[in-house]
Parts: structure tokens; C-alpha cells; sequence
């Protein structure tokens, strides 16, 4: 059993029961402290100044790349940019690079599980560019299977854009194995970790991944900052999509530009300092967890969710097999959102709706569902709660109206 002290957590001493960690976490305190230490005593602004506050907060932002690094076993910290969050890094991926790696007619591979930030900037890529997007097909379970995968690539093939654990089913992904297929056809692979890298352990190296973007605020971080890992052959060969102060080395009125090396000629401008400072708080706090105790936590207490919740008749569950912490569900005839409503009513958080995953409908024959999203500051007192709220929703209608 995984212990922490929930008072880090200052939120939840407002009473509040929060299942919606798919959308974004709770921030603990050393987060919170952390930026404030850098507003409050170092506030300047980096790469610039030649003094002693602004070499101070230049030191702890490069400090944060290295954590990244570790974090996600990169061989060189230069691999890793920071960006605004995991959509900010997909569009540098796919107008920074693909929009001259591909050409017309170059496939890339999808699921319909995908995040609309791993599906729409592809989609404007394909108009520009005239390639071809297309889906792996899912399992009965609405998975991804390696067979399908297989059965799904063709000679025009170049790029495999998938997440590591979808964001509504919680469909958990071998990306070794998709790794290894993926290169062995000379496929370019892209893996979305923003419902990954905060829960389990993630290994770039291990794994052969060309690319991986997450979000910090999905991790204990705060919003507004993300990463984008990249392999530096690749990385060599992106181009930045945002232009500006901080990433080049001069300019001249005739329009000749030098960028600065790399990463820094993807940040254009003054970065999220504090937030990516606030990100390597967030990194240290897991650490001290641990990522397979998190991960494990996770799983023991979704098989104790489903345990509570798959013999209840009221209860439709859409991926009780799936091995992450995601739970997608509906009552038998309400409303996915007249549930979330009936729910808060007991201070119970959760996501309704389609979670930007609008095209999954046409996998799971339903457009709106009921997430439940777990992380490992809730506890098996908090699932009782809520199974009881839903044995008491005969009165649903009576409580939100």
C-alpha cells in the first residue's frame, strides 16, 4: 500500500472527493512553494541577465531539463523542450518537422481513442500536404493489438502517432512492441505520454521513442508548461514554428538569421519559468514515491473500483479490463452529465462528456460517458463513497433539479 501524507495536498481539505486526474492534478504544496520561492526571491528572467538573480533562475530552469532527462531516461538533456504543454508539442512536432519529413500520399496511423491534440493538427497537416491519415482499428475491448497494428501498415506508411494510455478508456499500449514494428518498416513513431508519464515509469531509451510530449499538470505540476522529447537526429533537423527573443544568435536587416542550438531555438521568447520550475518540484515529489509503487497503487485500486461497481445493474462500464486508473461509465439511462451533476452534489469530481476524444463514439457506439481518473492521493474510502452515491441515484433527478 503506497502512503502519503495528503495534508501536501491542501485541496482536499476542502471536503472535495477528486476523481478527474485524467483532466488535471492536484498540486501539492512544495509545487506552490517552489514557484513562489522563484517570484518572491530570484524573479528575473533567464538567458539574459549578468547578474546574480537572473544566473540564479538560468541555473534552476536548465536544472529542471536535466530532471526531465533523467526522468524519462533521454540520453541528453538537449533532447528536452519545454513548451506550453503536450498540444503545444504535438504542433511543433507536426509543423516543425513532419511538414517537411512527409510528402504526398505518406501515410500516418491513428487510433480513433487519440486526444484531439494528437488527431486535429495531422488533420491540417493533411490538408497542406495532401497525406493520408488512418486508423488502427480497435479491439473489441478498445484496444490497440499489435496484430492490428501489423495488419494496418502499408509501404506508404511513415509515422505511428499513438498515445502510451488513452485518455478516456485507459487503453495501456506496448509501446516496446509497437516500437520495434514501427522501425523495422523505417516508421517515424510519436507517443502522446500525457496519461503515461505521471503514472508509470517511462524509459524513451528502453522504449526507442522517436518522439514524446506530456504535460506538467497532468503530473503534479502546473499549468501552462509541457515537454517535447525528441530524439536529437530528429531534433537536428526540426525547424521552430515560433520566432523570437532568446532563440537566435543574431539578425541583420537583410533578413540573414542565425537560431541558436538546440533546445533553446525552440523556446522562443521568455519562457514559463517558474511553472518549469514548478515542474521539477512536481518530478522530486514522484521520484520520492516512486513510479512503479504509483503504478501499482493505481492498478490495485481500479480492480477494487470494478469489484465495487461490476455487479451493480444501474452501472454501465465501458473498460473495466483495461490496466490503467481510467474507469469510462454511465448510469442506465441519465445523462452522462446530469451524473457528474448528481455527483458533485456529494462532492464527488468527475469528467463527463467526450473528453476531446470525439471520434472514439465511433468505436465504443456512444458519444457521452462518465470518467472516473484516479491518482495515488485517493484511497478505498473515497471509491465507497462514491459506490454509494450511485446505489442512491434512484433520486438522481430529485437532487439536480
Amino acid at each position: 500500500m503506497i502512503i502519503i501524507n495528503r495534508k501536501d495536498f491542501p485541496i482536499l481539505n476542502n471536503d472535495i472527493i477528486y476523481f478527474d486526474n485524467g483532466a488535471t492534478t492536484l498540486k501539492p504544496k512544495c509545487v506552490v512553494e517552489a514557484m513562489n520561492d522563484y517570484y518572491y526571491n530570484y524573479g528575473a528572467n533567464i538567458h539574459r541577465g549578468d547578474y546574480k538573480i537572473s544566473l540564479e533562475a538560468s541555473e534552476a530552469y536548465e536544472s529542471v531539463r536535466n530532471k526531465v532527462a533523467k526522468f524519462i531516461n533521454a540520453k541528453n538533456p538537449n533532447e528536452i523542450v519545454f513548451t506550453s504543454g503536450a498540444t503545444d508539442s504535438l504542433n511543433k512536432i507536426v509543423f516543425g518537422f513532419m511538414m517537411n519529413y512527409l510528402n504526398e500520399n505518406d501515410e500516418v496511423l491513428l487510433t480513433k481513442s487519440e486526444h484531439a491534440s494528437n488527431i486535429l493538427p495531422w488533420f491540417e497537416l493533411a490538408k497542406i500536404k495532401k497525406i493520408k491519415i488512418n486508423y488502427i482499428p480497435l479491439d473489441e475491448y478498445h484496444e490497440l493489438t499489435i496484430e492490428s497494428l501489423k495488419n494496418t501498415i502499408t509501404r506508404n506508411t511513415k509515422v505511428i502517432s499513438v498515445a502510451a494510455v488513452t485518455n478516456v478508456v485507459g487503453d495501456v499500449r506496448n509501446i516496446k512492441e509497437i516500437s520495434k514494428i514501427a522501425h523495422s518498416n523505417n516508421i517515424i513513431l510519436v507517443i502522446d505520454g500525457s496519461q503515461s508519464v505521471p503514472h508509470m515509469k517511462t524509459d524513451v531509451i528502453k522504449d526507442d521513442i522517436d518522439f514524446l510530449v506530456f504535460s506538467g499538470h497532468k503530473m503534479l505540476g502546473p499549468t501552462g508548461v509541457g515537454v517535447m522529447y525528441g530524439k536529437m537526429k530528429y531534433l537536428e533537423k526540426m525547424s521552430p514554428i515560433n520566432f523570437g527573443g532568446g532563440m537566435n544568435q543574431y539578425f541583420e536587416v537583410n533578413g540573414e538569421v542565425e537560431y541558436k542550438s538546440i533546445p533553446t531555438r525552440f523556446e522562443a521568447g521568455t519562457p514559463p519559468i517558474a511553472e518549469v520550475i514548478g515542474l521539477g518540484s512536481a518530478i522530486d515529489y514522484l521520484e520520492k514515491i516512486g513510479m512503479d509503487k504509483i503504478c501499482k497503487y493505481e492498478q490495485d485500486l481500479k480492480k477494487y473500483l470494478i469489484s465495487k461497481l461490476e455487479n451493480n445493474k444501474k452501472v454501465i462500464l465501458y473498460n473495466k479490463s483495461s490496466k490503467s486508473g481510467i474507469l469510462a461509465f454511465n448510469l442506465e439511462g441519465i445523462f452522462s452529465q446530469d451524473t457528474a451533476i448528481y455527483l458533485d452534489y456529494y462532492n464527488i469530481c468527475v469528467r463527463a462528456g467526450n473528453h476531446c476524444a470525439k471520434i472514439l463514439k465511433d468505436e465504443i457506439n456512444i458519444k457521452n460517458t462518465c470518467r472516473l481518473s484516479l491518482y495515488f492521493y485517493n484511497t478505498k474510502e473515497e471509491i465507497d463513497k462514491f459506490v454509494t452515491a450511485i446505489e442512491k441515484s434512484d433520486d438522481l433527478y430529485k437532487v439536480i433539479l
